[in-house]
């Protein structure tokens, strides 16, 4: 006969089904990124630091991981603001505008960066309008944290739009009996049960915004110094066949990213325990 538990199961065994996601991980993931970790053990230490400290790929760190938590920082709060209004209002064209927020998913990478370049170009719709005041947006590292921005809002939009659907609007309508005014009430009462899944968006756009090369490369300018991307920086390395120092500037990404994501899911976890939230 079999046992509740193994009815409740929806798919056959944990052994099998547990093996079966190992592999698939190892096949995709781990592997692969062995592969390059092993790689650059074929370098010595030397020419490993002199690849990876050189001014103009430190550089490029700089503007990479800085432009892409700038960007995840900013996609988190009009990330927020967007999900609220499409959740909590009624207006017309709100589908439209739901549709539009997935369009970064579906539209090639190189076309929204032809599209924004166009845009933001001291010739374009926007940007003639913006160099008269000294702005300039394309080709400048400002220009790169737009396409960041772009890529990554949906993420957060649709990491914390289902939480906000399932918060109960008796829990606001409580707090403002209470006498809580509506910032309090969102502070104390909201936030707290959307901030694990804010935090899983601003994770999900970082990491989308650190490996972009596609949109960023048509806007950036590619000025060595001033605004070049370490993917940009890799693909330069391809090019002229030093596919150690490609690989040794991928595992220094690869690091970095892993320990801010890390530090990310800590917090997310923290936040999650604190709130009762744990699973």
């Amino acid at each position: 006969m079999v046992s509740q538990a193994s009815a409740r199961r929806v798919l056959p065994g944990f052994h099998l089904t547990l093996g079966y996601a190992l592999t698939y991980l190892c096949l995709i993931v781990l592997i692969p990124l062995s592969a390059v970790f092993l790689k650059t053990f074929h370098m010595g230490w030397a020419d490993f630091w002199a690849v990876i400290s050189s001014p103009r790929v430190v550089a490029s760190y700089k503007l990479s991981f800085g432009t892409s938590l700038l960007a995840a920082a900013i996609n988190a709060v009009f990330g927020l603001l967007l999900a609220w209004v499409l959740v909590r209002y009624t207006f017309p064209g709100k589908r439209v505008i739901d549709a539009l927020v997935d369009l970064p998913f579906a539209l090639p990478t190189a076309v929204a960066g032809i599209a924004l370049t166009a845009l933001y170009a001291g010739n374009g719709w926007v940007g003639q309008y913006l160099e008269p005041h000294g702005i300039q947006v394309a080709f400048k590292p400002l220009g790169i944290l737009v396409a960041l921005i772009f890529i990554g809002l949906p993420f957060v939009v649709r990491t914390v739009q289902p939480v906000l659907e399932d918060v109960e609007t008796e829990l606001e309508e409580a707090a403002a009996s209470l006498g809580a005014n509506r910032l309090k009430t969102f502070v104390h009462v909201v936030l707290p049960i959307i901030f694990p899944a804010l935090l899983t968006g601003f994770a999900l756009a970082f990491a989308r915004a650190v490996g972009e090369y596609g949109s960023v490369i048509f806007i950036a300018g590619n000025i060595p110094m001033v605004s070049e991307i370490t993917p940009l920086m890799i693909i330069s390395q391809l090019e002229q066949y030093h596919y150690n120092g490609a690989t040794a500037i991928a595992v220094v990404m690869l690091v970095i990213s892993f320990l801010l994501l890390l530090a990310i899911n800590g917090l997310q976890a923290w936040t999650a325990k604190r709130t009762g939230r744990a699973s």
